[in-house]
């Protein structure tokens, strides 16, 4: 007699296992930094945003505050506004609310990987005069809605995370971006400026230990999703400055020699004491360099906005 055994297909992979496969085989090892914006890594990095030593969000919020008006009036004002990696969108409104209040309404489009952070937008700004329309997804996936939107256009690269893309994808992320656009819509670029590491390295690794808790949780993360037996207490969240790349390099070091699997990758890891693993890097730019790199993709600089202490900058620029 046959005994009929019914097989039980195994989960699909995220469509960022890949990513994750490739990293950790890289030499030196690597994450994807997206990774960390899981539900619970969104609401550690906002709470990192209320952090004294994180003087990034608040000094970018006041620049942005004092100048919404000159924005909005610059770039059209914008029919629609689109937003790369909006995250909960807290610096946001002051633009959107500028904007309204010279044209009477606006289309709001935030882009983000964490659906968590999009929800939160959605609620908060979402109201008379400001339609939200939020899209889950990488910045790539911003490139074919741009089309379609009705302008003028402006899109936001706020909080900088160009820095968090190195020269080389930020140059290539703006290049996209501006072929997606037409002639007078405008980009507004948020970017750090470089500054001593002792101002630098605390904002990234804050003395309450809650930027270590938000990059230790992309374990938690691999261990949930893809069956993965990390032991986040086994590595030491680091952050360093590296004055030659003029960045912030941030990563979980193995306290101890090691093994990891991950079953669904098929892969398993041999990590040695003192072996990085690297989540992000944070590039800090003059505005010189940040306006070179505007140009390059295509836009043409109109104005930058900078703090008291010039610490941070905020560029508008626009498609010739």
């Amino acid at each position: 007699m046959f005994q009929v055994t019914q097989l039980i297909a195994a989960p699909p992979l995220p469509d960022w296992a890949e990513d994750v496969r490739r990293g950790l085989t890289a030499s030196p090892r690597r994450l994807p930094a997206y990774l960390l914006y899981d539900a619970r890594g969104s609401a550690l990095f906002e709470a990192i945003t209320q952090l004294p030593e994180y003087y990034l969000t608040r000094t970018e919020r006041a620049i942005l505050r004092a100048h919404a008006s000159t924005i909005a009036t610059h770039s059209g004002p914008a029919a629609s506004v689109v937003e790369l990696g909006a995250g909960t969108a807290t610096k946001t409104r002051v633009v959107l609310d500028a904007v309204r209040a010279i044209r009477g309404s606006v289309a709001f489009h935030p882009i983000d990987v964490s659906r968590d952070a999009l929800d939160t937008a959605t609620r908060a700004l979402g109201g008379p005069g400001i339609s939200v329309h939020p899209l889950v997804g990488r910045y790539e996936d911003a490139l074919p809605l741009l089309d379609g939107l009705p302008g003028p256009r402006l899109v936001l690269f706020i909080g900088s995370s160009a820095g968090n893309l190195g020269p080389v994808g930020a140059l290539r992320l703006l290049t996209r971006v501006r072929r997606s656009l037409v002639r007078g819509d405008c980009l507004v670029l948020g970017a750090d400026l470089p500054k001593k590491p002792g101002v630098l390295l605390p904002a990234y690794d804050d003395a309450a230990g809650v930027t270590a808790a938000f990059e230790k949780n992309v374990l938690v993360r691999l261990n949930r999703e893809l069956g993965a037996d990390f032991e986040p207490d086994a590595f030491e969240y680091r952050a360093t400055w590296d004055a030659r790349a003029s960045c912030v390099r941030m990563g979980l070091e193995s306290l101890r020699a090691q093994t990891v699997h991950l079953p669904a990758l098929g892969l398993t890891l041999r990590l040695a004491r003192g072996e990085h693993v690297e989540t992000e890097r944070s590039y800090k730019w003059s505005t010189h360099v940040q306006q070179q790199l505007l140009a390059r993709a295509g836009f043409k600089p109109e104005r930058v906005f900078t703090d008291a202490r010039g610490w941070f900058a905020v560029h508008l620029a626009r498609v010739p």
